[in-house]
């Protein structure tokens, strides 16, 4: 069965992606199953206890406990889809991380409106960040220039790199507002809050050329977008994701780190 097409889902592209996807068809299914229950005895109600059916109150009631059955079955029902599927997929998101050594580690600063991708550079640290630092334009993530650590610090604007096949860990913040950084296709979505560093992760599992392929279309890619409705510009905080194979991976971000390393010893870290 091709959950993704009954559901009219994007298509997948994430390692946990196939679990959620499940745990929203079998939620789903039980939905579908309570609204015909409820819509056959809500006809049954009006049909059986109408006022011609029934001219005098029946002081005995209803004896059956078949109700009383069928809240059992929801409720149980309901304790598997909580137990069984939400809390394991939920407690691997939040307290199953990758060690940092086998993921790739980005910081994510939203803002009106655009997205904001700091990356850590050849020595996987990340460079120190100072609100006094911060320039909208220049420097809008606060990025400390006189940090060692920030030396080979690079920053993109709405364009995200991440190799395929291995975790992605992601720092989300925002500068001003709340926003709600989305990624459909990783089934990925989580707000970025003013004042606060939500860590997220995901494992990408198809390449951006591999997806072009399928879809038949060159131009296409993965985009990121808010998701939380954040002023005037919101239609437009649209980024982009580029899921590349290790060897691209690589490559841009030497070519990144270069051009961050020419940046450091010019003007512009004087």
């Amino acid at each position: 069965m091709d959950i993704q097409k009954l559901l009219f889902l994007p298509d997948l592209a994430s390692a946990h992606g196939g679990d959620l996807d499940r745990l929203t068809f079998y939620i789903h299914i039980l939905m579908a199953i309570l609204f015909l229950g409820w819509g056959t005895y809500f006809i049954v109600a009006l049909t059986k206890f109408r006022a011609s059916a029934n001219p005098v109150a029946n002081p005995d009631g209803v004896q059956s406990h078949a109700s009383s059955y069928i809240e059992v079955a929801v409720v149980l029902a309901e304790a598997v889809l909580l137990l069984g599927f939400s809390v394991p997929l939920w407690a691997a998101r939040v307290d199953q991380f990758p060690a940092d050594k086998d993921a790739t580690r980005v910081r994510v600063v939203a803002q009106q409106f655009a997205w904001n991708i700091h990356y850590p550079g050849p020595d996987g640290i990340f460079g120190k960040t100072d609100i006094k630092q911060l320039d909208s334009q220049s420097n809008p993530i606060g990025l400390d220039k006189n940090d060692p650590a920030a030396k080979d610090d690079f920053t993109t604007v709405n364009q995200l790199h991440l190799p395929v096949d291995k975790p992605a860990i992601v720092y989300l913040s925002s500068l001003d507002v709340i926003h709600s950084f989305g990624l459909q296709e990783m089934r990925v979505k989580q707000d970025a809050i003013p004042g606060l560093v939500t860590p997220i992760w995901f494992q990408p599992t198809v390449t951006s050329d591999e997806m072009k392929k399928r879809k038949g279309d060159d131009k296409w890619s993965y985009e990121i977008s808010c998701a939380q409705l954040c002023g005037l510009g919101h239609y437009r905080m649209k980024g982009f994701v580029t899921i590349d194979t290790a060897e691209q991976y690589a490559a841009w971000t030497g070519e990144q780190a270069k051009a961050a390393a020419e940046a450091a010893s010019g003007d512009a870290w004087e």
